[in-house]
């Protein structure tokens, strides 16, 4: 696009731009003014980026610059305490971003829930696939951990209950660790992503699928249908973070890679933000509650459909309010 039709087609809201400046920085901004300047000035750093990049005169550069700054300036000029922007981001802004990124979402769900459900109806079907997915001593494993007469389920060997503030260390650090890898690998043009959702998704459903297949699926199941609403999503989307770096770097458009990468880190980052919130909550569930025998499987799976009707109702709804908070 020439530089005459880019002024053209953006002169008008440049101008609005600088108008609504200089109503908020007067206090006479209207409360639509005010509602719309977030998603105003990221559309003008976007505007300023491929400027930047068509390689447009350092006059039109200079005066978005200029804009970009006077808006990065009132932006954190009265923005809510840390507490504050962590609520709004947990209770609005992270649901409405999974929503804004759905291709990648709906990506990284079906890769890594698609294997995971598949993978468990072969190996219950077909009860030797195991072997070719796990060694013998992992399944052995698996099998003592939720073996029904098990005092303490999901755990290799016994454990009091006064050591489940450990597991909850653990198993934050485990599932971070997992989704963390799951994420950055996507720098690897998507591929370290696609691989590590398939796998997470395939060594799952193969416990899943043997564990049921011998009989052992119902301690299994207690077990993990608590936790899992919280833990599973946020495995799938890390993955669908990392794709969104991997497409960038895949499929820059008219950006530089870097330009482009920069952008989808972004929101890529943010991702991983909310994920993390989901990976707490999935080890204090899995330490303090999944892990319990005091409490029949019949309430287990009780809790365990509430929480996923949560967690589903929390993607989809949050957020959509006109003033929620972001």
């Amino acid at each position: 696009m020439k530089q005459s039709q880019f002024e053209q087609q953006h002169q008008a809201q440049w101008q609005a731009f600088s108008a609504q400046l200089a109503a908020l920085h007067s206090g006479k901004a209207s409360a639509e003014q005010a509602r719309s300047f977030a998603a105003d000035y990221r559309r003008l750093c976007q505007q300023l980026a491929l400027a930047e990049s068509r390689g447009y005169s350092s006059h039109l550069i200079e005066q978005l610059q200029q804009l970009a700054m006077a808006g990065h300036q009132q932006f954190y000029r009265h923005r809510s305490p840390i507490g504050g922007q962590l609520l709004g981001f947990v209770l609005a802004g992270f649901p409405r971003l999974v929503r804004a990124e759905w291709r990648f979402v709906l990506a990284g769900m079906l890769l890594f829930f698609g294997s995971l459900l598949g993978t468990g109806l072969l190996v219950y079907l077909n009860p030797e696939l195991i072997y070719s997915i796990m060694a013998s001593d992992q399944v052995a494993q698996m099998e003592q951990m939720y073996d029904p007469d098990a005092r303490r389920l999901g755990r290799f060997g016994e454990r009091d209950s006064g050591d489940d503030w450990l597991m909850f260390g653990f198993y934050i650090m485990n599932n971070i660790g997992i989704a963390f890898q799951t994420f950055a690998s996507g720098l690897l043009l998507g591929l370290g992503s696609l691989f590590f959702l398939l796998f997470n998704g395939l060594t799952i459903g193969a416990v899943a699928g043997h564990l049921t297949r011998i009989g052992h699926g119902e301690p299994f199941w207690s077990f993990v249908i608590g936790h899992g609403s919280f833990e599973l999503t946020a495995i799938a989307l890390a993955g669908a973070a990392g794709l969104k770096l991997g497409w960038a770097l895949l499929v820059p458009g008219r950006l530089r890679r870097g330009e482009a990468l920069r952008l989808a880190a972004a929101k890529a980052v943010r991702l991983i933000g909310g994920v993390v919130v989901f990976l707490l909550l999935a080890a204090f569930v899995e330490a303090y509650w999944s892990s319990m025998t005091l409490v029949g499987p019949q309430v287990k799976y009780l809790v365990g459909a509430a929480l996923w009707l949560l967690v589903l109702a929390y993607l989809l709804l949050a957020g959509r309010g006109a003033h929620a908070p972001d």
